[in-house]
């Protein structure tokens, strides 16, 4: 069956009968629990089921929300969060901007492939309508900076020259199907078979909605090109109102990144350059000192008289390694260290130390005192803590621990 959506790609109300309404469960597309609902058949539809590599439309059913639209056979099951009634009359309403969109980069797909093909023999092997970008995977192993550019040159002349985009029915077994580019029908499917035309440019069958001139494409970006599976190229490419958007998008980054940077755009990248270095410098300044710092807590401790049993220290700027410099420099022999370093209302990093037998038999009781996990071998361990606030449980657990070591003392 061939749907009103397919017969009038403009339509955006249209008045039908429901068919049949049974209870279902739709699973999200970005995965969760599924969500209770009906599958409901209409008579005819202007909601598009997916198909042919363009996503399905959403819209309205009276005023209940359509979530999802697929094809079975020759149906269109309309996936709606509330029963409706067989035989009732009900007034479809179109998302069109999402529709329009979805017309913009489907045809733009077929002339961008088309136009590949006859320039450089680059078939098309598949495609994606991406959310954000769409892209055509194409026979090659590479396609060079001026091919690009030479294509990107001609889709949008063809625009400019405001070619006819035609949709036409053929039967299944009519001989010009054999004619006509395809990469192949559904095996479900019934039915006229739908043919869209570029006119002079390209044939194509196809069930997907599309523009009716090319001049409603408005322009074409080639974005660029990715690497692809078994030896192929995936172009990257924006039609119409995508290319308005992105380009309103690269403003406002470029007006942000201007009062940031006190520059002009072309400026920008070596500013961010300049700030990279000098961050990178910061680091390793920051990196030697926390080593000094160490050695210097570590030598402070040490110079003590009577050094005590345990050594507990935390410090909200330091990593593994300012940690571990201060295990080696106190020594763990005789005394047991607890540190930690990071946020103390955030996740952070500790380290005990210490005695080989105490430590295996404490590191776990710590970890977990942390809400963190960690592991050790050779008196050390260490792990992410979870649960920094939860220090003073441990340090508790550990005076516990030495006290019963020496209840003398």
């Amino acid at each position: 069956m061939v749907f009103r959506c397919q017969r009038d790609s403009w339509a955006r109300q249209f008045t039908t009968r429901v068919v049949s309404c049974r209870a279902a469960e739709l699973r999200p597309e970005g995965g969760g629990e599924p969500v209770s609902g009906f599958q409901v058949v209409l008579e005819d539809t202007i909601l598009f089921p997916e198909g042919g590599g363009q996503p399905d439309d959403r819209g309205l059913i009276g005023d209940v929300p359509v979530l999802r639209v697929t094809r079975r056979g020759t149906e269109a099951v309309h996936f709606v969060p509330a029963a409706l009634e067989p035989g009732a009359e009900v007034l479809l309403s179109l998302d069109w901007e999402r529709r329009f969109d979805h017309m913009q980069q489907h045809s733009g797909q077929h002339l961008i492939s088309a136009i590949a093909e006859q320039m450089f023999g680059f078939k098309t092997t598949s495609w994606e309508l991406g959310r954000q970008r769409s892209v055509i995977e194409l026979d090659t192993p590479v396609v060079t900076a001026e091919q690009l550019q030479a294509l990107e040159d001609s889709v949008n002349e063809k625009i400019r020259d405001r070619v006819p985009v035609t949709v036409r029915e053929l039967a299944a077994d009519d001989p010009e199907v054999e004619t006509v580019r395809s990469r192949g029908l559904p095996d479900d499917h019934a039915g006229p078979v739908r043919v869209v035309d570029i006119e002079g440019i390209d044939s194509n069958l196809c069930c997907g909605t599309h523009v009716s001139n090319l001049s409603d494409l408005q322009v074409i970006k080639l974005l660029g090109v990715e690497k692809g599976k078994k030896n192929k190229t995936n172009l990257v490419f924006l039609v119409g109102n995508r290319v308005l958007k992105s380009i309103e998008q690269s403003h406002s980054t470029e007006k942000a990144l201007t009062s940031l940077l006190k520059n002009g755009p072309g400026e920008h990248v070596e500013a961010v350059k300049r700030l990279q270095s000098s961050v990178k410098l910061l680091q390793k300044n920051n990196l030697n000192l926390l080593r000094d710092i160490a050695v210097l807590i570590a030598r402070d401790f040490k110079s003590k008289p009577a050094p005590k049993q345990l050594f507990v220290l935390h410090r909200k700027e330091g990593d593994s390694e300012f940690m571990n410099i201060i295990a080696n420099e106190i020594g763990t022999e005789e005394t047991l260290l607890f540190l930690t370093v990071g946020d103390e209302k955030e996740a952070g990093l500790f380290l005990l130390a210490g005695p080989v037998e105490a430590v295996e038999n404490l590191g776990p009781r710590v970890a977990e005192l942390l809400g963190g996990k960690g592991a050790g071998k050779r008196g050390r361990f260490q792990g992410k803590a979870a649960k920094m606030s939860r220090r003073g449980e441990v340090q508790a657990l550990l005076q516990e621990f030495i006290s019963n070591q020496n209840p003398g003392a």
